[in-house]
């Protein structure tokens, strides 16, 4: 039977971090846009308190997460949990999620959006956390809701270990951009890999940056005919959306002329009378 609370108890706290891995999920506002869910696994992520989640966002060929996140009166998100062993449960913790970018190697100093480059390094410090070379950001739930469940019909599963491709590999792209080669740096890849979400919304502020600084063209997302892409024009119109208010304005124009002529007229002879 699924259970609700307004924090996360302190049964629940300990079974969390026990945990190998949880999933992330987000949406952006309109509906036209995707919903994503993204695997997690490490032990990237801790409680600050029973109504505080935190997971260190590693860094990967998406921002869906950090796009909706960063989006205008949106911050919703979803953190999943369940267990692969012992006894059945899944637990959800529903929240509003903020992003601490993590600078990267060609930063400026100085302030940004976030509260500035000290951001991410305070947290860390405060928190004890450990920075892995493919650290991208902190994202921080703030919790208005937990549920669990059972979860019978989740399989069995078997711990072997945690992979490290990811971290070799940015550990090695770090290694040559301080033997010289600028093009290696954290914030130009996350130039072309997150600067924008796949429905077009802004991502990383550090990649966006980068993206607009260098002129660096950010990978192409959504591709083909058939890709829903009215999400990129939520904010606005587009000359398709112009073009079409003029005709419809034309036709209700010739089409109401006559009534509003003999309107006026009728209107006009009252007052003359």
């Amino acid at each position: 039977m699924g259970q609700f609370f307004e924090t996360i108890p302190e049964y629940l706290m300990k079974w969390i971090l026990e945990q190998k891995m949880f999933w992330v999920a987000t949406a952006p506002l309109a509906a036209s846009g995707h919903v994503n869910v993204s695997p997690k696994g490490g032990p990237y992520f801790g409680l600050l308190d029973d109504k505080t989640f935190w997971y260190m966002d590693l860094s990967g060929s998406g921002t869906e997460t950090i796009a909706h996140l960063y989006e205008p009166g949106n911050g919703r998100i979803t953190v999943m949990f369940n267990s692969f062993e012992g006894p059945p449960r899944i637990v959800r913790l529903f929240g509003h999620g903020t992003v601490i970018e993590r600078p990267g190697l060609e930063t400026r100093p100085g302030p940004h959006e976030q509260g500035g480059d000290r951001a991410f390094d305070d947290f860390v410090k405060k928190h004890n956390v450990e920075v892995i070379p493919s650290s991208r950001s902190i994202i921080i739930v703030k919790l208005h809701q937990v549920a669990s469940s059972c979860g019978y019909s989740v399989p069995f599963y078997e711990f072997k270990s945690f992979r490290t491709t990811l971290n070799e590999v940015f550990a090695k792209k770090e290694e040559r951009f301080e033997r010289g080669t600028s093009k290696e740096s954290r914030e130009r890849y996350w130039a072309y890999k997150n600067s924008y979400s796949m429905d077009g919304l802004p991502g990383m502020r550090i990649g966006y940056q980068m993206h607009k600084r260098e002129q660096i063209a950010p990978i192409e997302k959504m591709v083909g005919p058939s890709t829903p892409r009215a999400y990129h024009n939520n904010k606005g119109f587009s000359a398709s959306h112009l073009v079409l208010v003029t005709v419809l304005s034309a036709i209700c124009t010739i089409l109401l002329y006559p009534f509003l002529t003999a309107l006026l007229q009728g209107t006009f002879h009252a007052i003359a009378s």
